[in-house]
């Protein structure tokens, strides 16, 4: 159990350096996938505020890359990564917050090692799922018996559980959130799973009834202190620490959440 609540830092200081390379470079391209399919469905435009966060350090040091989008349907889509994958961490990033024009869940994916294999997949809760029983029949409920095949057929995935209450809290009871071996089982599986949340996820948006304009700024509010909370919370905001500063973590972290976002907000848009 104590191996289980090993903090992401504990994790990596623990290990002896290992390249991770491959593993990033199958991350990446996966979630290139992912983005490239959004892309399709989705009217979306670069915010100017993460142009200068295209690549940030180098010199043969960690290295880093935040893209950020919005559009009439998109508040704010986050395409990212940092590494020092040839010392053993790397960590690529793709989450995708939705306007209030729907309830639909948000997408959230991370995928990483350091350098044992790391991976979270979930669809992000924008409500208090024991009141709104109407989400949680709709969204959660029917991948429930998906969540438990995977669970229990693939045994190399080891449940990552963090010490932070607030991360925990944040999680949804159908979030995928493991360590596995970095190799092709764990990267063939999560290929899997994530292409095949985000084709249903897409699904749950086609089909989502609009939300009434009176009720969508409270709910635009409710977003966007979520996804402050969740980036500004978040215990391995250490490894930025120590990869890049505290100064451009601070920045980094801003870009997540849209602190420094130009383009307007989804209800915004006329």
């Amino acid at each position: 159990m104590s191996q289980n609540l090993k903090s992401v830092q504990e994790h990596f200081d623990a290990a002896a350096p290992i390249d991770v390379s491959e593993t990033f470079a199958t991350w990446l391209a996966l979630v290139e996938r992912l983005r490239a399919r959004l892309a399709e469905r989705f009217e979306l435009t670069r915010d100017p505020s993460s142009e200068v966060l295209e690549s940030f350090g180098g010199n043969g040091g960690p290295t880093g890359r935040v893209r950020t989008y919005a559009g009439p349907e998109i508040d704010w889509l986050v395409h990212s990564h940092m590494e020092n994958a040839a010392l053993g961490f790397c960590n690529v990033h793709l989450t995708v917050w939705l306007g209030p024009q729907v309830r639909v869940p948000h997408f959230g994916m991370a995928l990483g090692a350091f350098p044992h294999g790391w991976v979270y997949l979930d669809s992000v809760p924008r409500s208090n799922l024991l009141t709104d029983t109407d989400s949680f029949d709709r969204y959660y409920a029917p991948i429930n018996a998906r969540w438990e095949q995977i669970r229990t057929e693939n045994t190399f995935l080891e449940p990552f559980v963090s010490r932070s209450a607030f991360v925990r809290a944040g999680l949804s009871p159908t979030a995928h959130c493991y360590m596995a071996p970095p190799d092709s089982r764990t990267t063939d599986l999560v290929a899997e799973i994530a292409e095949e949340h985000l084709e249903r996820w897409l699904g749950w948006v086609d089909e989502a009834e609009r939300v009434p304009l009176e009720e969508q700024a409270e709910l635009a509010a409710s977003d966007e202190a979520i996804r402050r909370n969740i980036a500004e919370r978040d215990p391995a905001n250490e490894m930025g620490d120590r990869f890049f500063g505290p100064d451009m973590t601070t920045t980094l972290v801003r870009a997540l959440w849209g602190g420094d976002r130009v383009l307007a907000r989804a209800h915004e848009r006329g």
